[in-house]
């Protein structure tokens, strides 16, 4: 078994090591770059880069950011206890609750939509613009409902089931099945469900609201050959299948509560954390399994580690613990420049850098 534990001698070569790699991020176009690190009892947080381009001002060590896919584990969360107090079955179809909804909801289960093997057609690729139209929608406010049609008119892209393909409608649908069951929005059940148990202040779901509160670090997209601003969208494109914004430090916590038993009991936990097999999972960098809105991730040393990467305009996430919580690690990247494969590479070098450290 990989040792998860760091002599606290190693503490600073480990830090080192980890700042490197948020400097090569920032060498490679991240506008700034957030990592924290924990170790057994040690924690570090380091960041490279800047707060927002043509100024000096560092990233904040306690900076929020838009967590964009990082949000499913948390509504997976809320459907899970809904599981448990006998109000959703995993194994229902989506006609049974919400009739009418989906061409195909009678074949698609709940658990498909939080596996992501619904066969749905992914609304976000329609949404897929040249960055100026970004610019000019990136304020608009979309109706769930809207979205969810934009794939209920498409036929499924496969039989349910029978293949893993990523894909933010199915979270879409989810909400709406929240609030039938419960009379409140998904953001209610998550607030009083998950943030306020966890003590989660910094975590907020915002809804219409396009700015970031508190204190953080600019987002970037490289449009028509200029680098613009993306700080500011309206969030409700992404809705519950990525609205919320947090902190590294808001990530660990609620990491420690889903492992360390806070939030599910073993029955509900287990589920969220049975895998597809492996062969099932394509396209999904250091994905080498998912659960019910939780990925199993790739590392060098084998670990059983567990966590989900995001990402949104100007920001990508990544958040991951072992499952005994003896190492966690948290990225956030704001970026400043197209996101390339070389980049791609050195944010998997860096995580297992975080985790792998010996």
């Amino acid at each position: 078994m990989p040792q998860t534990t760091i002599a606290t001698s190693q503490v600073p070569a480990h830090r080192e090591a980890v700042q490197h790699a948020a400097d090569r991020l920032a060498e490679l176009g991240a506008a700034g770059v957030q990592f924290r690190v924990t170790r057994g009892e040690h924690t570090f947080v380091v960041t490279s880069g800047v707060a927002e381009l043509g100024t000096d001002r560092a990233v904040p060590e306690d900076g929020r950011f838009r967590i964009s896919c990082i949000t499913k584990p948390f509504v997976s969360v809320v459907v899970l206890q809904l599981v448990a107090e006998g109000r959703i079955e995993l194994d229902r179809t989506v006609e049974s609750y919400l009739p009418g909804l989906l061409p195909q909801g009678g074949r698609i289960t709940v658990r498909n939509l939080l596996q992501h093997t619904s066969g749905l057609y992914n609304y976000a690729d329609s949404f897929q613009k040249p960055g100026d139209r970004f610019l000019r929608d990136r304020y608009n406010h979309y109706e769930p409902e809207d979205l969810i049609a934009i794939a209920a008119g498409k036929p499924l892209e496969f039989e349910p089931g029978e293949e893993f393909a990523y894909c933010n409608t199915n979270y879409f649908v989810i909400g709406l099945l929240i609030g039938k069951v419960t009379g409140r929005s998904y953001r209610d059940e998550i607030r009083e469900r998950v943030l306020e148990p966890l003590g989660l202040k910094d975590t907020t779901l915002p809804g219409d609201a396009p700015e970031i509160p508190g204190p953080h670090a600019h987002g970037y997209m490289r449009i028509a050959g200029r680098t613009e601003d993306v700080t500011l969208m309206n969030p409700s494109e992404a809705g519950c299948a990525g609205e919320i914004i947090s902190t590294t430090a808001d990530l660990d916590r609620f990491l420690v509560g889903l492992f360390g038993g806070e939030l599910l009991a073993e029955p509900e936990f287990k589920e969220m954390t049975t895998p597809l097999p492996g062969e099932m999972i394509k396209d999904l960098p250091m994905g080498i399994g998912y659960g019910l809105g939780l990925m199993k991730l790739q590392n060098d040393d084998g670990l059983d580690l567990w966590g989900h990467g995001a990402g949104i305009p100007g920001y990508a996430t990544f958040a991951a613990t072992t499952r005994d919580l003896g190492i966690r690690v948290q990225l956030s990247i704001t970026l400043g420049a197209d996101f390339t494969k070389e980049a791609e590479q050195a944010v998997i070098r860096g995580v297992n850098t975080a985790v792998c450290f010996r």
